[in-house]
């Protein structure tokens, strides 16, 4: 009647994890992340080698190798994904800052990278940002920059169904 027991829709703001060239999914070098068959989500070519956290959530996972870092964010799962097989390197460029279970920002420094080893390992620095379950919770996924952005900028925003 009034909207009075109308769900709110839920926002997600999201933020560049550092700064670099905001490039849409489709333009990664990776079919796996191309193709979204990870999800949807955007990535960034870095010009720095601390990462932060797209969102404001929770750490909920580290791979053991240190190249991914999965995040919740409300209803959101989210996958920070270092590089393009970066899986290989066995951790060797990844310092991770951030503990399983620690609340988030996007001020919250998550890892340091060494884009040394990556070049060395002709691996691609890539930095993405996925969202795993988004098919399932996502009624909105807007961008609202493009090109040059800056660690810590919101650069779009989701709302949860």
């Amino acid at each position: 009647m009034f909207g009075l027991f109308k769900k709110k829709p839920k926002k997600i703001s999201l933020h560049a994890v550092c700064d670099g060239d905001l490039i849409p999914l489709e333009q990664v070098n990776d079919q796996v992340f191309s193709k979204k068959m990870m999800g949807d989500g955007f990535a960034i070519k870095p010009h720095q080698s601390t990462i932060y956290s797209p969102v404001e959530g929770k750490v909920m996972n580290i791979f053991p190798t240190q190249h991914a870092i999965g995040i919740q964010a409300k209803d959101l799962e989210i996958l920070l994904h270092m590089g393009l097989d970066t899986v290989e390197l066995e951790g060797r460029p990844f310092n991770t800052l951030v503990t399983e279970g620690e609340s988030l920002s996007p001020s919250t420094a998550l890892s340091e990278v060494d884009y040394k080893i990556l070049e060395e390992a002709d691996k691609d620095n890539v930095m993405l940002v996925i969202f795993v379950n988004g098919s399932e919770v996502i009624e909105d996924f807007n961008l609202t920059a493009s090109g040059s952005v800056t660690k810590g900028q919101e650069i779009g925003s989701i709302t949860l169904r």
